[in-house]
């Protein structure tokens, strides 16, 4: 019991010490790794500013755009040459007044006309082979709008006032050929040839072959033929040759003469036959068989 009232005296006894002041914040190694992080953070800060501003300065981002790439009131400007990785898609492209404008590429170049529904109408392709146009009709005019070239499914137009074909063998035509004038050029040949088939000049008004200033012949392998179904064949002209024409049978009674006359037989082959005072070409009928 006095054990008892000890204790219990002792603890409500006033406590002659001072109330204990706890410190409350971070210490030790805690404070150091904080410290190291925020500086970690700033030093990541002045690093990403840094190459936000050189990124600025290399791209050259101004008010006006970035790089060549300038805005303005019409749209966009571009300067220098440029890269497209992906479709391109613009209502009007052009350069610069006084410059031209390139296209190029490693393959080819295609350009496509869409309608509403994005199917290609029209499509031009210039590839490293060959530059292919798809489309329903293909034109070609001069500055005042004159046409000089055309094509389409029916039919292909050529408007210039004159073609001109310079290739070393000419121009091979596996079908008809339409037109009002076939000319060569001047001081040039006009060789006109069938090599396996046959040659065939037609007009409704008739065929004109004219050498205005050199000879014309005309060859042939076996026959050479002028026909006039309706009219007449002339041949005018101040001398006539026919130096393989066959010679009658010779007679030497009287004096041989060096002057002949052209015989003409019932199946309309022609021969010479020795002029005598009388005509000769019934003696000499022979040939004719």
């Amino acid at each position: 019991m006095p054990q008892e009232q000890y204790t219990h005296h002792r603890s409500t006894m006033p406590s002659s010490e001072g109330p204990q002041v706890y410190k409350v914040g971070i210490y030790g190694w805690r404070k150091r790794c904080l410290y190291f992080f925020v500086l970690l953070l700033m030093i990541l800060i002045l690093v990403n500013l840094a190459m936000t501003i050189w990124i600025l300065k290399v791209m050259n981002f101004t008010i006006d755009g970035m790089g060549n790439l300038r805005i303005t009131e019409k749209g966009l400007k571009l300067e220098g040459d440029s890269e497209f990785l992906q479709p391109l898609y613009a209502k009007e492209i052009q350069s610069r007044p006084g410059n031209a404008l390139y296209f190029k590429s490693a393959r080819n170049v295609t350009v496509n006309i869409l309608n509403d529904q994005t199917k290609v109408l029209t499509q031009l392709i210039t590839g490293p082979k060959a530059v292919e146009a798809y489309g329903k009709k293909f034109e070609v005019k001069t500055v005042s709008g004159k046409l000089l070239f055309s094509a389409d499914d029916n039919e292909v137009v050529v408007g210039a006032e004159r073609l001109r074909v310079l290739g070393a063998e000419g121009t091979v035509f596996p079908k008809s050929l339409e037109t009002p004038n076939v000319r060569a050029d001047p001081f040039k040949e006009l060789r006109l040839e069938s090599p396996t088939r046959s040659l065939v000049m037609e007009a409704p008004k008739g065929v004109e072959i004219n050498a205005e200033a050199g000879n014309m012949e005309a060859t042939c392998r076996t026959e050479l033929r002028l026909e006039s179904k309706d009219g007449e064949i002339r041949l005018d002209a101040a001398k006539i040759k026919l130096p393989r024409l066959p010679h009658g049978s010779y007679t030497p009674t009287g004096t041989r003469q060096k002057v002949f006359e052209i015989c003409v037989c019932a199946n309309g082959r022609l021969f010479l036959s020795q002029a005598g005072t009388g005509s000769t070409c019934q003696i000499n009928t022979s040939v004719c068989l």
